[in-house]
Parts: C-alpha cells; structure tokens; sequence
C-alpha cells in the first residue's frame, strides 16, 4: 500500500499492526545517451510496484534527488549532495518515527546515496530504530551473477526497459564509454573518478563529463555493455528484487522494538 494514496486514519490503523515503512530512493543523472536522467529512481518505483503486489509493506513517496556531485557536468543531472540527502532523508524519516515507525527499509537505486543513508541509519538506531538500505543493484547481482552491472550498463539498462523500453534511446546503445586519461597517460583511468599508477587504484574525485561525454561507466563489471540488455531480463530481475524484499522484510521487521 503507498502512504500518498491513503487517509492518517488509515495510516493510524497500518500501525497498529506494523510499524515498517519501504522509502525509494534515487537520484536524477546522467546515464549515458542511451537512458533517462530518472534511471535512478524510475527503477526503485518499479520495484515497490512489484513488492506491493506481494507484501502488506508501506510504501513512502520516492525521493527522486540524491548525492551525484561527480555527474553534474551533464545537462540536467541535479544533485542534492551527501549532506542535502542526510538533512532531507533525516527530516523524513524523524516525522515518520514521531508517528511511531521503527523499522525503515530504504530502496536505494543509486551508489553516491550510500553515505548519506547510512548516517540516517546511525541516527535511527540512535532512538531506537532500524534502517536497512536496500542496494538493488548490488543485490540483484548478488542474486544472480550474470546480472551484476555498473553505471548505465547492460543492468541498469534491462531493467530501464523493463520499466518502458521507449525510454532506451536504441541509436545510442553501440556507442562507447569514449574514456579518456584526463589526468595524463601517467594517470591512466581506472574506475570511475580512479586512476591507476603501478598497478594500484586511487581515488581522484572530479567530475565525470572531463573522463567521457557520453557518461555510462561500468568499470570493474567487464563485458557489461548495454547492448546485452533485453527487457526479458529485465522483467525477471526486478521481479526477483521485490520477491527478495518481501522475504526479506518479513525478517526484518520481526526484530524487537530497542
């Protein structure tokens, strides 16, 4: 059930029985030629579609901006930053505590959102809640192996067209990450905003419009290229993302209140 469609008097009457509430999170980001700025949260809104045909969980509103500082060099890419998603994911989840919910589950569909949802996950436990952030990407690869993507890949790009294949900008599907060694040839690039010098990974936070002008980055998934993608796939693995939160929720949100 979504908490925009019902009463307080109906919210009232889910907590006497429950006290767990699902909130999607996303970002608005470029993600490559091929796919929409929403990518991030247009697929968290997928899957609590499917999780609430199959649990009694209830589901917040998405927060459709997060903390991708690194992609604002892309027309349209808006960015919050970690300390904007800490304030405003805070603010949320302290109202819904006042109501008497302890147990959040958070549908991240975005990476540069981890830090901030983690220290709202602090602060809940804090006052005697708990937070689990739900990474689905990281998690669907995790279900299955053959799924495992990075930044606009062939994951990501499955589950887009899962979602609404005219969204899939097919034109641009072929193109190439066009990576570039912005640093120098002595610095190549390694992973996102990493570079590599004797063999070893490190950090170099930049934005990613100086490393390519396409803006898709699967890094470390190797052969993750959106061209694999297929909206079968897609419709399997979100499908088997809501069944794995609703099993796992029910665990969850069996821990005893602190």
């Amino acid at each position: 059930m979504f908490l925009a469609r019902m009463n307080y008097l109906q919210v009232e009457e889910y907590l006497k029985t429950s006290d767990a509430i699902v909130i999607p999170v996303g970002s608005l980001e470029n993600h490559g030629l091929h796919m929409p700025l929403g990518t991030d949260f247009l697929i968290p809104d997928e899957i609590a579609r499917l999780l609430d045909e199959r649990s009694p969980l209830l589901i917040a509103p998405t927060i459709n901006y997060g903390a991708t500082d690194d992609l604002t060099g892309f027309a349209g890419t808006v960015s919050i930053g970690t300390e904007g998603l800490i304030a405003l994911l805070r603010a949320v989840c302290d109202q819904l505590y006042q109501y008497g919910f302890r147990h959040f589950l958070i549908l991240n569909g975005h990476g540069g959102n981890t830090a901030a949802i983690q220290a709202v996950g602090s602060h809940l436990y804090r006052k005697g809640a708990y937070l689990a952030i739900l990474n689905w990407w990281l998690m669907a690869g995790q279900l299955n192996p053959e799924w495992a993507g990075g930044h606009g890949g062939g994951e990501e790009t499955a589950a887009v067209m899962a979602v609404d294949p005219t969204l899939i900008k097919t034109e641009y599907l072929h193109m190439g990450e066009n990576i570039r060694n912005d640093l120098g040839d002595d610095l190549p690039y390694g992973a996102w905003t990493n570079v590599l010098y004797k063999g070893v990974s490190v950090t170099v936070p930049r934005q990613v419009r100086d490393i390519t002008d396409n803006g898709w980055l699967v890094h470390s998934f190797k052969g993750d290229v959106p061209t694999r993608a297929t909206a079968e796939w897609g419709r399997e693995m979100l499908s088997a993302m809501a069944d794995y939160i609703a099993d796992f929720a029910a665990h969850f949100t069996a821990l005893p209140k602190r």
